[in-house]
């Protein structure tokens, strides 16, 4: 290459150079601003104290169940719906590159050696040719309006919501797992109160028959005693068929073979009771919590700078391009030859007549936008009716557990005095049947209001966005900027 070309080259390229620094400031589309909305100072059964972060918190531990606890730890990651969220994060994060890469200069080099000769009565030529050459191509588009800046900024920000995915894929298996965990314990309770009242009506049933050989009790009171064991028999095989449903989709949370779990299961730990406090925060910890309002946010952040994209297609591009092609050549007999060849100079692409198809993209990437900021507040929304309705759930029902309590407490001292009753031949066999199915819709009942209450606080602490993310993996998610 001769020194005037090179000359000419530095010349050019300290040109675009200094052009490209004037303009970085000329972006084109608004800047992204972190919406805002009223909300309450407290939720209407909540305190005014701000929980802070509470997405480390591992509030199932309130439970105090190791089960529970392990089952946890070994589904956040080996969830297959956790682990596919974690997938996109990676695909979001290639595509920042892809965005960015537009706006870039483009170099590709090549090289070549071709053999060439003629064969033949009519040839015109004797041997053969070599021919050596290489060609390198240099393209660059100076994003003087911010195009692939504003490409960029949307990557970025759906990076940022690939990972609120992801976190709330963790949030909904918690939620899932929990729950499960739960029903498979309240269905374990239940098998156990109904095998107790399956011994306790056979027992009835026994003496019945001997009170029948006695001559002071009936055929009927045989048949109805007996009638009431069967129907307690036939509740059973649901019971066992409702724990073994609930411990097989357990099993499927935690990607595990549901044989490898069953016989953990199966060993009854009671009830899970929550034995923490009922922290629900404020409204405003939501928005920094709660991932599925995050993704809202970062949806609505890619859809403005997409607004920017689209704008900077309404005004003239310009292409920076060159090419040098050094070759070689040597035909048999002769020596060789070199020759270069080269090119370089700017293109402009100006968009005239195009049916108004730009300012058509600009508009729909502007309903687009303000359709994103609808959907963020309907998020933000509907998590603080989630917290309020969990805050109520838990209150109410947990009003109804020693209610509950006192009420099997009378439903079996009534049915102990009913049987000595019935033994002494004071009372009929009838109140004694009645006693017996009121303990048993009491102990339900009660068993039914602890699986019930459990559920309130996993629903309490899913809706303030609690405990899906590990501490070491809080400093290690990405921060995506704006403007």
């Amino acid at each position: 290459m001769s020194t005037s070309l090179r000359t000419r080259l530095s010349s050019l390229r300290y040109a675009a150079s200094l052009l490209t620094i004037l303009l970085a400031g000329c972006v084109s589309g608004p800047d992204h601003v972190p919406p805002q909305m009223p909300l309450p100072a407290k939720f209407e059964e909540g305190g005014s104290k701000s929980n802070g972060n509470v997405v480390t918190a591992e509030w199932w531990t309130a439970y105090r169940d190791k089960r529970l606890d392990g089952l946890v730890t070994h589904g956040l990651r080996e969830n297959l719906d956790v682990l596919q969220a974690l997938e996109s994060i990676n695909s979001a994060s290639a595509n920042v590159t892809v965005a960015g890469a537009g706006g870039l200069p483009s170099l590709t080099v090549g090289a070549s050696h071709t053999l060439s000769g003629e064969t033949g009565r009519l040839r015109t030529s004797v041997g053969t040719t070599n021919t050596s050459g290489g060609e390198a191509s240099l393209s660059w588009l100076l994003d003087f309006f911010g195009q692939y800046r504003r490409s960029r900024e949307s990557a970025i920000a759906s990076l940022g919501a690939a990972y609120a995915t992801a976190d709330n894929a963790k949030l909904t298996f918690l939620k899932d797992l929990i729950e499960s965990y739960i029903d498979a314990r309240y269905y374990q309770e239940r098998i156990a109160l109904s095998q107790a009242s399956l011994k306790s009506r056979q027992q009835t049933y026994e003496l019945t028959q001997l009170q029948l050989k006695a001559g002071a009790a009936s055929r009927l009171d045989v048949v109805q005693a007996e009638g009431l064991v069967q129907s307690t028999k036939s509740e059973i095989p649901g019971l066992q068929q409702s724990f073994t449903e609930s411990a097989h989709h357990i099993a499927t949370l935690i990607g595990m073979p549901a044989s490898a779990l069953m016989g953990e299961l199966q060993k009854s730990a009671g009830q899970p009771v929550f034995r923490g406090d009922i922290r629900a925060g404020i409204p405003a910890d939501l928005i920094r919590n709660r991932p599925d309002i995050r993704k809202a946010e970062r949806e609505l952040a890619a859809a403005v700078a997409d607004i920017g994209a689209a704008e900077a297609q309404l005004y003239p591009s310009i292409t920076l391009s060159g090419s040098i092609s050094p070759s070689w050549v040597k035909a048999s007999g002769a020596s060789g030859g070199s020759l270069t060849s080269w090119s370089f100079g700017p293109s402009l692409n100006l968009p005239i007549f195009d049916g108004g198809t730009l300012r058509a993209n600009v508009e729909i990437e502007k309903s687009d936008a303000r359709t994103q900021y609808l959907a963020w507040k309907a998020a933000v929304l509907n998590g603080v009716e989630e917290v309020e309705n969990a805050l109520t759930a838990v209150r109410r029902d947990t009003q109804t557990l020693e209610p509950l309590r006192r009420q099997v407490q009378t439903a079996q001292e009534s049915l102990a005095l009913s049987t000595t009753s019935y033994k002494d031949g004071a009372s009929s066999l009838l109140d004694v049947l009645d006693a017996q199915r009121s303990v048993s819709d009491a102990e339900a009942s009660l068993a039914a209001t602890v699986q019930q209450v459990a559920k309130d606080y996993v629903d309490l602490y899913v809706a303030i966005g609690a405990g899906y993310l590990e501490p070491e993996h809080v400093a290690a998610k990405p921060t995506a900027k704006s403007g």
